[in-house]
């Protein structure tokens, strides 16, 4: 509870209580500046004091009308999409579905008082005393959100889905590994493609993990797109590669303090388990017969719009072309995807990266690629405004990840257009519609239950 300086005796309405101390938060410390000025400070990352980004907080015992600065004053990162109309995301007990705040409430300057450092303030002005508000960074992705996401994907039984634990962090948290690929039974002479997919190896790129459950929402889906890739392909996904920095509140270290992505070239088992482990399951990979075609690890980007990628630098020009093909027909399938924006670098600083270690270590059938995604927005076609991303968006840039691997295969021949079992109506170019087409009640009325969650999802404008 923040409470004016000197001030003694029962708090009252208006008095605010933050709090960090669940799952994901981050919250330092708040100083008191005046009744409606609050300076806020992130925690760093564990055992690392050069990370402070990620936040996620609650605010309670607010008066109903309420209006507040809060200035968030100890960034790390200088560079930031705050600069380019990025506004924290919010959301209250009344109304749990998130939201972004008004661009126009937030700033994002040096300040003179913070040693001219770079402070985001956001104005805001609480609207329901009995609600809980919660701030952050961007759409939190818990760990036990992704529990319980591949717990319900078990309860289905699919014959083609296989979940396994490939490891544990240091505090015991689960790395989970998903198997997606039709059963060998089916087609036992068929030959199959490998694909790897990770995630979260950075814990506070949130974006990353819709992202990933959208490539996984689709694989397992009944799409004909869908099923004809699991007939040619087998999926390892590994969605959350740093379960500890997740639940911790970090935003780019394990618990211990390391960036993990600075340590695929020497993972120790001790200090990075998770990395080790993966590390060996994608050795033993690259050495089976099938050969691994593909190593995907996805991101979140502070700085830059839309999707991307990053790709490594090779002498040969055939191999060079041949790496760019994903990319270009991502950008065809995926409007919030950006081909220019995709670079093929060979960074010193990113030599300790999975795209860098895997590249080198893999031979040159395969590709290795960074998929990075805006913590903030895309610029559609013909537009001169960003569009904000959503939690369904970002999934919708993972089913689009997912189909255009039939695109590739059917390129480069090895998925055989005269045999492929999709309808002529249905082309890869359309995504999974069916979970939005199931929330009617078929009579083109709104019932009280949505009523109900139409009121869940009034906007929170926070105007001050």
């Amino acid at each position: 509870m923040v409470t004016p300086p000197g001030y003694i005796g029962v708090p009252r309405k208006g008095h605010l209580v933050f709090d960090a101390c669940f799952e994901s938060g981050n919250l330092g410390r708040v100083d008191y500046i005046s009744e409606f000025e609050f300076d806020l400070f992130i925690r760093p990352d564990t055992c690392n004091p050069r990370f402070r980004v990620w936040f996620n907080f609650t605010v309670e015992n607010v008066r109903e009308t309420q209006r507040v600065i809060f200035n968030i004053v100890n960034f790390s990162k200088t560079k930031s999409l705050y600069r380019d109309g990025m506004s924290p995301v919010v959301k209250s007990t009344s109304r749990p579905k998130w939201q972004r705040l008004p661009t126009k409430n937030v700033y994002y300057y040096r300040c003179p008082d913070h040693r001219r450092n770079y402070v985001m303030s956001f104005a805001f002005c609480f609207d329901r005393e009995e609600d809980v508000y919660q701030f952050a960074y961007c759409y939190p992705y818990t760990y036990t959100r992704l529990q319980h996401y591949l717990e319900s994907l078990e309860r289905r039984n699919l014959d083609y889905l296989q979940r396994e634990q490939l490891g544990l962090s240091v505090q015991q948290r689960r790395l989970d590994l998903l198997t997606i690929t039709s059963p060998a039974q089916q087609n036992p002479e068929k030959v199959k493609k490998l694909v790897v997919l990770t995630a979260r190896v950075h814990p506070g790129e949130s974006p990353a993990s819709f992202i990933c459950q959208g490539v996984i929402d689709f694989l397992v889906s009944q799409h004909p797109v869908a099923q004809t890739l699991r007939d040619h392909v087998i999926f390892k996904i590994v969605p959350m590669l740093n379960p500890d920095g997740v639940y911790l509140g970090n935003y780019r270290c394990s618990l211990m303090g390391f960036d993990l992505n600075r340590h695929w070239q020497e993972p120790s088992p001790w200090a990075h388990p998770t990395l080790h482990a993966v590390k060996q399951l994608i050795v033993q990979l690259s050495q089976d017969p099938v050969g691994l075609e593909f190593y995907i690890d996805v991101h979140a980007h502070s700085t830059m719009m839309n999707g991307f990628m990053y790709g490594n630098v090779f002498e040969e020009e055939e191999r060079v072309q041949r790496q760019a093909v994903f990319p270009r027909l991502l950008c065809h399938n995926a409007p919030d995807f950006s081909f220019s924006n995709t670079s093929f670098n060979r960074d010193v600083v990113k030599a300790g990266t999975g795209r860098r270690f895997l590249g080198g270590l893999l031979d040159d059938t395969s590709y290795c690629y960074t998929l990075e995604v805006s913590f903030y927005s895309y610029m559609a076609a013909g537009s001169t405004s960003p569009v904000p991303y959503t939690e369904d968006t970002y999934m919708k840039l993972g089913r689009n990840v997912a189909r255009t691997f039939l695109d590739y295969y059917r390129h480069n021949n090895f998925i055989d257009d005269n045999k492929l079992q999709i309808p002529n109506h249905i082309n890869s170019m359309e995504v999974l519609s069916q979970g939005r087409q199931g929330n009617g009640n078929g009579n083109g009325r709104t019932s009280g239950s949505e009523r109900g969650a139409e009121r869940k999802n009034q906007s929170i404008t926070g105007e001050y």
